[in-house]
Order: structure tokens, then C-alpha cells, then sequence
């Protein structure tokens, strides 16, 4: 989800912050964004996981230059931005992919949509134990995350690496239940994202969230293995820019993705924060709301 994937990619224990945001009404809601005519907020607060993430800093002071001042809202767990949005108590987020969106609009019957791609970054595997995914022991077991769309995804990492088999083939809807455990080398278990850098000691490797990894004292090199972010089917997780549907067209919000996707300062600190592993787009939002779409009828399919 999130770097911060894929769309996480899920979690991260901490207080919410609903309450003290809660009948605070922005600046952006005020000036009447939904009508796509609306005057340059005074302030648009976007919502993030990871503050201090360093392309946020070059952001703030590139979109301070257009006349735009953004308030970063730190959030502690993957399940708080999007709520925060839909009741309007931030402006945008930028911490999840498509499947993630999808997964969250189709089960609160949400109507967010992603303005703007940011970049995507590859799942990893790690482990403080094993060097590498051959020396895993069988019958050890790997841990997960518990949303759904990174788990699914770090699924298909696990197959992938030969540690798993699945029995549907593998999707981005495979969960716990699609493990095949007489063809599988290990057992998996799904932990919330934010707790798995600290259990990580327990258990022989775990799929880590690139928002977490330094967090477990570990460095995105440390991967034993990985997915592939430049395959054509890794749209769905692509980490987007996401806003309520009536702000879609809102200018200052396409003009603040602008300033994300093409400021030098930002693109060195998106690289930076991510360990030298995210892959920067600018993917067209038709493409991005098609995929969001698709994911989402297919996840209604599921259901």
C-alpha cells in the first residue's frame, strides 16, 4: 500500500486522531472545493502516514511558493486517512494503492478516487534469521499483513519465492484461506502491518510494509525476496494522490500532484525515504480511475 504501498500497503497501532480532528471543518470545504471553481484554500490538509518521510518537507515549501500552504496530517495506522477523508476532516490523502481504495470504497461505500499517481514501490521479504529464502526451514513460519490487499499481495511474493502455493493460482483477492498447506514449505500467518517489525524476531520471515521497514531495524536491501513493480499487471498498485469524487477536478489539488510528480527536491526525497526503491510515475488519471474501477467490480464479485 503506501512508499508508504499498496497501496502498503494496513495496523500501525496508534491513537486515532478522529477525535481531535472531529467538526474541525477545513479551509478547502469552506471555499466550496467539491465545485471545481473554488478559490485557492488557505489550507489544504493531506493526510499521510509518515511525516517525516523527506519528500514531504520539499513538498510543503514547493507547494508554500505556488501560494499553497498544506498541512500534513500525520495518521499512526493504515485504517484512519481514508475515513478522515470522507467525513472531510482532511482534503486528500497519499498512503495507499488502488487495491487498497478499492477494498476500502466498496466495504464503506465510499466514493474517494485517486487524482494522481506518486510511485511504486516493491514488496519485500525479511527476515533476521535466514540469509535467504532457500535456507527457511520447512514447516517455519512467514507472516503477513492482515488488510487485505497486502496481504493478498505479499501472498503472491511468497509463491513467488517458492515458500507458498496457492490454490485459486494467485490473485490480488487471495487471502489465508487460498494457501494450499500440503504443497506450501512454510506456514503463514496475517499480523497487522505496524506490529510486524517488532514480531519479526518470532517468526522465520515476514512480508514488511515499506512504511515499516526501518522501523524493524532493517534497510530495503536486506530483502530476501521481492515482487516485480515494472509488471503491467502491478497497476492496481500503483500509490496514488486520493480526494472525495466532488473534488476530483478541484485545480489546487491537481496543481499540488503536479508539484509532487515534477519537483526535483521531492522526487530526490521520494527516493531517499524509500531506500533507493521507489519507482516514480506519473501514470494518466483516466488509467488510474479505470484500474480503480476494475478492482472494485471485481471486488464485489468476490463478495
Amino acid at each position: 500500500m503506501s512508499r508508504r504501498t499498496t497501496s502498503i500497503i494496513a495496523a500501525l497501532a496508534a491513537v486515532p486522531l478522529f477525535v481531535a480532528l472531529a467538526g474541525c471543518a477545513t479551509a478547502s470545504s469552506e471555499a466550496g472545493s467539491g465545485s471545481g471553481e473554488s478559490t485557492t484554500p488557505e489550507v489544504v490538509k493531506i493526510g499521510v502516514v509518515g511525516k517525516g518521510d523527506e519528500q514531504w518537507e520539499p513538498f510543503v515549501d514547493a507547494a508554500a511558493e505556488e501560494g499553497i500552504t498544506v498541512e500534513l496530517v500525520d495518521f499512526g495506522s493504515y485504517e484512519q486517512p481514508n475515513p478522515a477523508l470522507t467525513e472531510g476532516e482532511i482534503d486528500l490523502n497519499q498512503f495507499q494503492h488502488i487495491v487498497y481504495l478499492a477494498d476500502y470504497n466498496v466495504n464503506s461505500g465510499a466514493d474517494l478516487t485517486p487524482i494522481g499517481s506518486t510511485a511504486i514501490y516493491p514488496l519485500g521479504l525479511y527476515s533476521t534469521k535466514y540469509d535467504d529464502v532457500d535456507s527457511i526451514p520447512e514447516g517455519e513460519t512467514v507472516a503477513v499483513p492482515d488488510d487485505a490487499s497486502n496481504q493478498a499481495r505479499g501472498l503472491l511474493v511468497l509463491q513467488s519465492a517458492g515458500l507458498i502455493e496457492l490454490k485459486s493460482g494467485g490473485s490480488i483477492f487471495s487471502d489465508l484461506a487460498d494457501v494450499d498447506t500440503a504443497k506450501s514449505k512454510v506456514k503463514v500467518t496475517a499480523l497487522e502491518a505496524a506490529l510486524i517489525p517488532t514480531s519479526l524476531p518470532d517468526v522465520a520471515a515476514a512480508i514488511i510494509n515499506n512504511d515499516f521497514v526501518e522501523d524493524a531495524g532493517l534497510s530495503y536491501e536486506d530483502a530476501i525476496a521481492q515482487d516485480d513493480p515494472e509488471d503491467p499487471n502491478a497497476l492496481p498498485y500503483v500509490n496514488i494522490f486520493a480526494a472525495r469524487a466532488e473534488d476530483a477536478d478541484n485545480p489546487t489539488y491537481l496543481k499540488l500532484v503536479e508539484i509532487f510528480q515534477t519537483n526535483e527536491d521531492v522526487q530526490a526525497g521520494l527516493l531517499a525515504s524509500s531506500g533507493g526503491t521507489a519507482v516514480a510515475l506519473q501514470t494518466p488519471v483516466e488509467d488510474l480511475v479505470a484500474s480503480l474501477k476494475k478492482v472494485q467490480e471485481d471486488t464485489e464479485a468476490q463478495k
